[in-house]
């Protein structure tokens, strides 16, 4: 509104926001800066308001876009060396409505490769460094996102959330983020990775700023089957049971810090001063639900990733030589084409990708699927079953994000099991495809870990975003 009431310029603010980005380069926050069209945009937008010509609710807003969402600015690489040289012939939906209303995209942000990772360290363009400390890490996978908007780069940014990946590094780094409803918003124009539980939201620095974004970008979207009729415009705030729940098998956790403990006990107490009882529950099925995510999610992976072979998008290999083959059989070695795609998968995908692709393989085979696959649905199963029982004696489940604040750069790199269970209290969320909201709740104290943001989220049943906003307005 200070642009529309001419107490600012758009170009004023995108000035200062490509200058915080040249400042903060040294985080590895974007992968692309798009400074000559975001000036002509703001030029524009500056013209029209000197005319008294009418502009949209983010005129001259300056925003990140995470680097797997389609946008004919720049290249979308999804952070991944095999797509790096795609330049998209079309905008993702998302990015049309935030665009329509004025909001000027900066610059492509840092993610892990195809969203696969917790901590921006999987990345073809190296990691992203958390804004408070630059010896940890960012978190991920939406990890630069996070960072841009703590380090007041950009007033908001896009993010993707198939496991925690948007709350997770807005835990890490003190800001808002908001994982919505599955099929909220639409998923058309960006970069699949795992089907059933990927979903857009988006970083903020309040819960009313990202209240009027999940206006602008929710609804359905005939390019998209998965996206719902628009509930969220239409949503009346009704909080009826005046109840909020927290789980007893994440406090009793002994992988839970102590510090993000009492931060959960802290606002349990703030919502009871503020009317709320505060109830126990009891969910037995989330023990499984880490496991049947790194299932499923795999599975979904090796299925999305097929379609990079060297042929259409991006990257191609230039090494078309088979490698040695142990059988002296001239007649099994690769032809061209098979070579094609064995080198440029396995040139073009980072170590991550290549693990969820193995495992997703691994559990789809017709010896493994019943014994894997299908558990694991059926367990994603009893989870939902579980938290449908548990909304309907309260509004909302109060829980930390993961288990820590941020860890150091390098830490679990070699360990895939320990950065994995930083998951565990984000997937049960997405298995589920229910909305919550990460905010910050303040910061460590200890002398191993100093002034590192603390966060917690805000669970609901399906399609009560708009009301986890406001419980979340009434508990930072």
């Amino acid at each position: 509104m200070r642009i529309a009431n001419k107490s600012t310029s758009a170009v004023s603010l995108i000035k200062a926001s490509l200058e915080k980005i040249e400042k903060h380069k040294d985080k590895n926050i974007f992968t692309f800066i798009n400074a000559e069209p975001a000036l002509k945009k703001a030029e524009e937008i500056d013209k029209k308001i000197k005319k008294g010509e009418p502009v949209g609710r983010l005129a001259g807003v300056p925003y990140a876009l995470k680097d797997n969402f389609l946008s004919k600015e720049g290249e979308t690489t999804a952070s991944a060396r095999i797509l790096t040289g795609l330049e998209s012939p079309i905008d993702a939906t998302c990015v049309e409505k935030l665009e329509a209303e004025g909001a000027i995209m900066v610059g492509r942000t840092n993610l892990d490769a195809f969203a696969h990772g917790s901590s921006t360290e999987n990345s073809y363009f190296g990691p992203t460094k958390n804004a408070f400390d630059s010896e940890r890490v960012a978190g991920g996978s939406s990890g630069g996102s996070a960072v841009a908007v703590a380090l007041d780069c950009v007033e908001f940014a896009t993010g993707t959330d198939t496991g925690g990946s948007i709350r997770q590094p807005a835990s890490f780094n003190g800001v808002f983020g908001i994982k919505p409803t599955y099929g909220t918003i639409s998923r058309y124009g960006v970069v699949a990775m795992a089907s059933s539980t990927d979903v857009l939201g988006f970083f903020a620095k309040s819960a009313a700023d990202l209240d009027l974004l999940m206006e602008i970008a929710s609804g359905h979207d005939e390019k998209d089957m998965t996206s719902l009729p628009d509930f969220y415009g239409s949503a009346d705030v009704e909080l009826g049971k005046k109840k909020i729940g927290f789980v007893k098998e994440f406090v009793e956790s002994p992988a839970l810090a102590p510090e993000l403990k009492t931060a959960l006990e802290e606002k349990l107490s703030l919502a009871k001063s503020k009317g709320y009882e505060i109830i126990e529950l009891t969910l037995p099925a989330l023990e499984y639900a880490l496991a049947a995510y790194y299932i499923i999610q795999p599975a979904e992976v090796a299925s999305n990733l097929s379609r990079y072979d060297g042929i259409r998008y991006a990257y191609r290999t230039k090494t078309l030589k088979s490698p040695k083959i142990s059988s002296a059989d001239k007649s099994s070695e690769k032809t061209a084409l098979e070579n094609l795609f064995l080198n440029t998968r396995s040139e073009g995908f980072m170590r991550e990708n290549k693990r969820r692709i193995m495992i997703g393989n691994f559990v789809l085979s017709s010896g493994f699927y019943d014994a894997y696959f299908l558990k694991a649905a059926k367990a994603r199963t009893l989870i939902i079953q579980e938290f449908e029982k548990a909304f309907k004696s309260v509004d909302a489940i109060l829980s930390p994000v993961a288990p820590n604040p941020a860890f150091k750069l390098g830490e679990k790199v070699n360990d895939p099991v320990s950065m994995y269970l930083e998951d565990v209290m984000s997937v049960p969320v997405n298995l589920a495809g229910l909305p919550a909201v990460a905010f910050p709740a303040g910061s460590t104290t200890s002398e191993k870990t100093p002034h590192l943001p603390l966060g917690l989220q805000l669970i609901g049943p399906r399609r009560s975003d708009k009301n986890l906003l406001k419980l979340v307005e009434e508990l930072v």
